[in-house]
């Protein structure tokens, strides 16, 4: 059920992105000025019956989400927070959050210049100048996915998860929250971790225009990507802007946490870390932490 507050601006923010849209699979978009999660909405919708390429967006979120049972809070207008409901075929449903993570990143390149990076899994990262060697400080996030799935056709509560067949199509939304135009300085609890891009370009930047940049970019990027079936065009893209690859990293699992190099990611956008003795390990999941190259 679509929970979501309508409001005379978001109205008209809704009515300029759709026309701006047009020929493209995101031209059907509900921008509200309050909900719970833009994500629980676009789910509602897909239980609804709706066709892929519903998008949401709202001017706040009493209820955000992030991974791991997380809240994602901001201000009222500070963040774009969007979520897209995609029904990708099996074999590439692994890879829809990289093709969004991807697809934002070029775009807020696009209109700001600034070359936001890839963190696995789940987030939009700045580096910040810092004392570094090269002037490089811990990098910043910017924005934050989640993707969530639901059941393919044919599963039961009582029966349990089963993964889909290589011809059935997945439902999953994916939301995203980027930091856009936060008033003044961020909160202390966010300040040594966060960035918002208007603290690090001067002009203002339009979260309508940003949207549908993004959306534009995520046309093309998925697109390709059910039209190839496989990962094979979207992760050498994902892999020249990761900000994980090549560094040494944490995977923080709850128990027996792994440091090692961060090497690759695989098609199902699974990460490979290879420890100091040598060994190889492929994670579906987990936290993971950057850390200083040691000396």
């Amino acid at each position: 059920m679509f929970t979501g507050v309508p409001g005379d601006h978001a109205s008209n923010q809704a009515d300029l992105v759709q026309t701006l849209l047009a020929g493209t699979r995101f031209r059907r978009v509900r921008w509200v000025a309050e909900t719970g999660s833009t994500n629980t909405d676009a789910m509602g919708l897909a239980h609804d019956g709706e066709p892929e390429g519903q998008v949401v967006v709202a001017d706040h979120q009493r209820a955000g989400r992030g991974r791991l049972g997380r809240t994602w809070t901001a201000p009222p207008g500070a963040s774009l927070l969007v979520s897209v409901l995609l029904r990708p075929p099996a074999p590439v449903i692994g890879a829809v959050a990289m093709a969004v993570g991807l697809a934002m990143a070029e775009a807020v390149e696009e209109l700001t210049g600034v070359e936001a990076r890839l963190k696995w899994p789940n987030d939009l990262v700045v580096p910040v100048p810092g004392p570094g060697p090269d002037g490089s400080g811990p990098d910043r996030k910017l924005a934050g996915i989640l993707a969530e799935a639901d059941w393919p056709a044919g599963s039961t509560a009582s029966g349990g998860w089963r993964a889909p067949g290589p011809g059935e199509r997945a439902t999953v939304v994916v939301g995203v929250g980027v930091n856009v135009r936060w008033p003044g300085d961020l909160p202390e609890e966010l300040a040594a971790t966060a960035t918002a891009l208007n603290h690090l370009v001067d002009a203002p930047v339009d979260r309508a225009e940003l949207l549908v940049a993004y959306l534009r970019r995520l046309d093309g990027r998925y697109g390709d990507l059910v039209a190839a079936g496989t990962t094979a065009g979207l992760l050498p893209a994902w892999r020249a802007r990761s900000a994980t690859l090549g560094r040494r990293v944490r995977v923080d699992l709850g128990a027996g946490d792994v440091e090692g190099t961060a090497v690759d990611v695989t098609d199902d956008g699974h990460l490979v870390v290879e420890t100091p003795e040598g060994e190889r390990r492929t994670f579906a999941v987990g936290d993971v932490v950057h850390l200083r190259p040691q000396a």
